[in-house]
């Protein structure tokens, strides 16, 4: 018969520091865990069938020695019942976590999903965008629906909700269209959205069987490719017969919202780029080699970019002032970022129509219809993706010289009353 532990008094517990178990008697194998950290908790070892089971009975002194040896007795008359305790828990943790599963939201798990990428994603900006495009179209349809009960037809409710057509206020209200028509782009995001937030519950869990959010053998069998339907205009751009008016325009316009806009022009880089760019991404900006290097935590494809400026890029940065305890070369009025309506909001007082990322359309036009610069060059100028091979290229060569020779060039087009015709001047620059 194995010897009985000695009975242990509240009073005797304050006693034992010493990290390990001990027993306190009474009821067989309770006893007082003391972790290397100090803390104390109660544990009872029992023998079920020819396993051994430790279970672990709440923390000291929240439960006292009393209410232990209560909850250790109850224990014990479990086992003599034939009841395991330890299995017993553990069914009661799974059939908690099912009822569980089986009531999660795909709003809730969207919002989990969300939480779980924080860290991942690029800026501040991207999950703004999750969030908006899901609460403006998703939620009020499926967002109280069990992920487990998303089919095909749902998600196909979503993208085929009928939404305003958007056209200019001159031009009268359109009517409705389909979302996967009407906003080709934001529905194939929103898309892609719920694929992965789908994708993260069939992970942990929340459903099973086939993404019905999928696109390919899935929904590509009854929606119109994205990318082979008409692309909507979303940014409207300067036609290139206006630039130099345009131009001229602009630097009538005061404040630093529009010398941000003159920079965005020069260099055809987009907004935000621009809005958080740091005189320290500025190198060489007294020489002709200047050049500013855009680092990939703030790149929309993630890598370095490296802008050359031209002379008017420079000029325009040599005119601008430095403030003390600010790095920031566009800031707003209290130190920060300029807005994202910020440029915007000067060409709506020019009276444009058009929007500040279409300038970025309007260099890409100039490049093919006024140059012989190679369209690649153009693009890698952009810091958009290219075709594999082409891509490595040119990622590779940087191409800088000749790409700053091009911004040269456009600068040329942008303040000359009569725009300069560089087919000639620059055909030997070809793609080869």
């Amino acid at each position: 018969m194995p010897k009985m532990a000695r009975e242990l008094y509240a009073v005797d517990l304050k006693r034992l520091t010493k990290p390990g178990r001990h027993l306190v008697g009474v009821v067989p194998g309770l006893a007082l865990q003391v972790a290397e950290t100090g803390a104390r908790s109660w544990v009872l070892r029992i023998m079920v069938g020819a396993r051994r089971r430790e279970i672990g009975l709440g923390s000291f002194p929240a439960v006292t020695l009393a209410m232990a040896r209560q909850r250790a007795a109850v224990e014990r008359d479990k086992v003599r019942q034939g009841y395991d305790p330890v299995e017993e828990r553990r069914v009661s943790q799974q059939a908690l976590r099912a009822q569980q599963l089986a009531s999660i939201s795909f709003q809730e798990a969207a919002t989990q999903f969300i939480e779980s990428r924080r860290g991942a994603w690029r800026n501040a900006k991207s999950e703004r965008q999750w969030t908006s495009s899901l609460t403006q179209y998703a939620y009020p349809l499926i967002g109280s629906l069990n992920v487990g009960q998303i089919s095909r037809p749902h998600i196909l409710a979503v993208l085929e909700q009928a939404v305003p057509v958007s056209r200019r206020a001159s031009e009268g209200y359109k009517g409705t269209g389909r979302l996967w028509e009407a906003r080709a782009e934001t529905a194939s995001r929103l898309r892609g959205r719920m694929e992965s937030i789908l994708d993260w519950c069939k992970g942990r869990g929340y459903c099973s069987g086939d993404n019905p959010a999928a696109w390919d053998g899935n929904l590509a069998a009854v929606l119109p490719d994205p990318t082979k339907m008409k692309r909507v205009t979303h940014h409207p751009a300067v036609a290139l017969s206006d630039l130099p008016r345009f131009w001229n325009d602009l630097g009538k316009c005061e404040g630093i919202a529009a010398r941000a806009l003159e920079f965005l022009t020069l260099t055809a880089a987009r907004s935000g780029e621009v809005r958080g760019m740091l005189w320290t991404e500025v190198s060489g900006l007294s020489a002709s080699g200047a050049m500013w290097i855009i680092p990939a935590s703030r790149m929309k494809a993630g890598r370095e970019h490296r802008v050359p400026l031209s002379k008017a890029a420079r000029d325009l940065l040599n005119s601008l002032p430095r403030f003390e305890g600010c790095d920031l070369v566009f800031p707003g009025m209290r130190g920060g970022p300029l807005s994202d309506m910020s440029l915007s909001a000067v060409m709506r007082r020019m009276g444009r129509v058009e929007v500040p990322h279409g300038l970025r359309s309007s260099f890409r036009d100039w490049v093919a219809e006024r140059t012989t610069y190679p369209g690649e060059l153009a693009e890698t100028a952009l810091a958009h993706s290219l075709s594999s091979k082409v891509e490595a290229a040119y990622r590779r060569m940087d191409m800088l010289e000749k790409r700053r020779a091009m911004m040269e060039d456009w600068a040329t087009h942008l303040v000359s009353d009569t725009p300069v015709d560089i087919m000639l001047a620059n055909s030997k620059i070809t793609s080869s």
